[in-house]
């Protein structure tokens, strides 16, 4: 007896697949960060740390991980310099 396999091929499958590969890179990114921070002596909270790992908006965690090749404090990579 064959099994019905096209769950797998439905929209929702498909759309769950995807969802699922934008989770993965956005974790990715986020360790991205933590580990650019890291490396450059930049002390992070636990707080900090939360957000960033918390974050699932790709194009934010972008503009953190440009702006943490440079920043000197996490405050600067999320944009909260006076």
């Amino acid at each position: 007896m064959a099994a019905d396999l096209s769950f797998f091929q439905s929209e929702t499958a498909q759309s769950l697949r995807a969802e699922g590969r934008a989770e993965g890179r956005a974790e990715g990114r986020a360790e991205d960060i933590l580990l650019l921070l890291e490396r450059r002596g930049v002390v992070v909270s636990e707080g900090e740390r939360a957000r960033i790992v918390g974050c699932g908006d790709l194009d934010v965690l972008g503009v953190w991980f440009s702006r943490a090749i440079t920043a000197s404090s996490v405050a600067e990579v999320f944009g909260e310099t006076e």
